[in-house]
């Protein structure tokens, strides 16, 4: 048994300590908000906060999460998170949405550190975070509506 803390709530799985924590979250918790994309960290689309850092749950393994805080979009809150969310369907960001779970933790991420950020530190914050249908303007523009908002 594996003990984990998800969403705030302790969780105990029967599963592999060297399983990737993405499969623990999806398959074992049946958190499924959190995609699968490359399964190499590159795509961002499993982005999850470990103890609230922007982390590719695809290449993390459920042993090093022991003890963590992790937090997935079904269980993201707080003001940085609520601006956020607001942003982003105000703005109607989502086009296939297969990327957006990834895209808004990496957000709040780079938001909860830097309240008024750049083009350029959006950018470099959002890095790793691909969208195929190329709505990078949106989810920009959704970016600098939640700063505002904070």
């Amino acid at each position: 048994m594996v003990a984990l803390n998800i969403n705030g709530r302790a969780v105990e799985l029967n599963a592999d300590p060297k399983m990737p924590l993405l499969w623990a979250i999806r398959d074992f918790v049946g958190l499924t908000g959190t995609k699968y994309g490359c399964g190499r960290a590159l795509c961002g689309a499993c982005t999850v906060h470990l103890d609230g850092d922007a982390a590719r749950s695809c290449s993390i393994m459920v042993s090093d999460a022991v003890g963590r805080k992790i937090t997935t979009i079904e269980g993201v809150s707080g003001t940085v998170a609520d601006a956020v969310k607001a942003a982003w369907q105000r703005l109607d960001v989502v086009q296939c949405g297969y990327c957006q779970s990834g895209q808004i933790m990496s957000a709040i991420t780079l938001l909860t550190g830097n309240k008024k950020p750049s083009d350029e530190d959006i950018d470099l914050g959002m890095e790793g975070n691909v969208c195929r249908c190329g709505a990078y303007q949106r989810i920009r523009a959704a970016i600098h509506e939640a700063a505002q908002n904070l």
